[in-house]
């Protein structure tokens, strides 16, 4: 794809972003797109959101469990930037009727850096020995794309599906909890409404951070020290709307809660 298509594809999608519209399938229009056109329309529409007064801090992972590979019907995962206006603390409302057009939750596993990753060639030792704390996390997800129909480019192109999220208020050493086998429940709205394992994302959230810092790094792009990064899903998406609570709980990790308004 040229130069200039890529531009207006980012800007539509970050005008979409904006005014809480959608857009037809990338890939249906453009059914040549590759992954790494679909990374270069996600870098434009990163950069109008710089533009806007935006920070990057961190990284995100998605995709990565069965269960939502199948949900979505897209089967290998996906990459997209944070930046501070997408993150909530623990007991703020996040406004998802305000910022969000089709949301939907996921339990997950963030990952703090004190080290910079750089692939190709991280290995779980280096991801280990890089972060800080691990931390339960809340994303939730939002497509620019209609009706949530998406290939692997389309969600790439829309920053791997990014919408918010919120971190639990503790923060373990990765080296004092099993990220294979912890355990995960979420409730909403006060019933349980699925579990999971750290297992269930490419076998191990580790994994997903090696994985992510080896992609990013075919394109030039570290995982800096000081950065989240978001490892996947460990449960199956779940649609939500304004006046849902809900809670993550991950064994040996802590919770973390978001009321959505």
């Amino acid at each position: 794809m040229d130069k200039q298509l890529i531009k207006e594809l980012g800007d539509e999608l970050y005008t979409a972003m904006q005014t809480q519209s959608t857009v037809s399938p990338l890939t249906s229009r453009f059914p040549e797109m590759t992954i790494k056109d679909a990374y270069q329309i996600s870098l434009r529409m990163l950069e109008r959101r710089l533009e806007a007064g935006a920070t990057v801090i961190g990284k995100k992972i998605g995709v990565t469990s069965a269960a939502v590979q199948h949900m979505l019907n897209v089967h290998q995962p996906d990459f997209g930037f944070l930046t501070d206006d997408m993150v909530f603390n623990q007991g703020e409302e996040m406004p998802i009727s305000q910022r969000l057009i089709a949301p939907r939750a996921e339990g997950e596993i963030a990952f703090l850096l004190k080290k910079d990753l750089t692939g190709p060639g991280v290995s779980n030792a280096d991801v280990l020995a890089a972060t800080e704390c691990v931390i339960p996390c809340f994303e939730v997800v939002d497509s620019r794309i209609a009706d949530w129909k998406i290939a692997i480019q389309d969600t790439v192109a829309d920053n791997a599906s990014c919408g918010l999220f919120v971190l639990g208020d503790k923060a373990v050493s990765p080296h004092k909890v099993d990220l294979v086998t912890c355990g995960m429940v979420v409730e909403k709205n006060g019933r349980i409404l699925s579990t999971g394992a750290g297992a269930a994302a490419l076998s191990s959230p580790v994994n997903c951070v090696a994985w992510l810092a080896n992609t990013l790094g075919q394109f030039g792009i570290p995982l800096k020290a000081g950065e989240v990064i978001l490892s996947g899903s460990l449960v199956p998406l779940e649609p939500v709307k304004a006046g849902d609570f809900m809670r993550v709980d991950i064994g040996g990790m802590g919770s973390a809660s978001v009321y959505f308004s």
